[in-house]
């Protein structure tokens, strides 16, 4: 299915005016019963279809993607109702997403920062379910000299507060620039360094203790193989 490739103006309501280009940040974007629905599916999921992850365990709707190209699986109703939905909003330049992450932190579980690299369409877009979480902003490692030591703190620009039922949109610098990752720890303490303050209905030093969550990130995959072609059928 095809869909409008300019971003509708239902999304363009919802940038982050003080985060770099471009987020978009839309909280309530499904319903509690559509949570504890997605929930109930995640956990329905035969044991084999989990992989197990420092730091987490994951999912993978859709198939694997691959350098060489994605051998297409089919999604899951319940899923690909959402990648429609967000395919809808011109998320992917007029495609349609067809791959979905499914991931589960635990509390004090996270992420190293990292980037989504080529495989994909170049927008991220997340569902969170269960539990908020900080997704927090890094410039790349610089191979040039330099006389500050190159951590990831000396590293960290800002962060978003991303909440349950939320959706999270990035694209261009956001994509393609910064990396992203989530600290492992049981609670986060809000500053001025979040930028979706007023979104999130949140203010400074407040403190959110984290629960188990579960991120359901739904991509384009550009390069896709068809399995009549691996095998070789006409």
């Amino acid at each position: 299915m095809e869909h409008p490739v300019s971003i509708s103006e239902e999304l363009q309501r919802f940038v982050v005016k003080d985060a770099q280009p471009t987020a978009y940040y839309i909280p309530d974007f499904i319903s509690e019963e559509e949570e504890a629905y997605l929930l109930q599916q995640v956990y329905k999921a035969p044991k084999p279809k989990w992989t197990q992850l420092s730091g987490r365990r994951l999912q993978n709707w859709g198939g694997l993607p691959d350098s060489k190209g994605m051998l297409a699986e089919k999604i899951p109703d319940w899923l690909f109702k959402y990648c429609e939905r967000i395919s809808c909003l011109g998320a992917f330049g007029g495609k349609t997403a067809n791959h979905v992450l499914v991931n589960e932190y635990k509390k004090g579980e996270g992420i190293m920062p990292h980037e989504d690299g080529p495989l994909y369409h170049p927008t991220v877009t997340t569902i969170s379910l269960g539990s908020h979480t900080f997704l927090d902003f890094y410039r790349p490692v610089s191979y040039q000299e330099t006389e500050v030591p190159q951590t990831e703190e000396s590293r960290y620009l800002f962060s978003l507060l991303v909440r349950p039922r939320s959706l999270l949109i990035l694209q261009d610098d956001m994509y393609k620039h910064l990396l992203h990752g989530i600290q492992a720890c049981d609670q986060d303490i809000v500053t001025d360094r979040v930028m979706n303050l007023s979104a999130a209905e949140v203010l400074p030093g407040a403190m959110l203790p984290r629960g188990t969550r579960v991120s359901l990130t739904i991509r384009h995959v550009p390069r896709v193989i068809k399995a009549k072609l691996m095998f070789g059928k006409k």
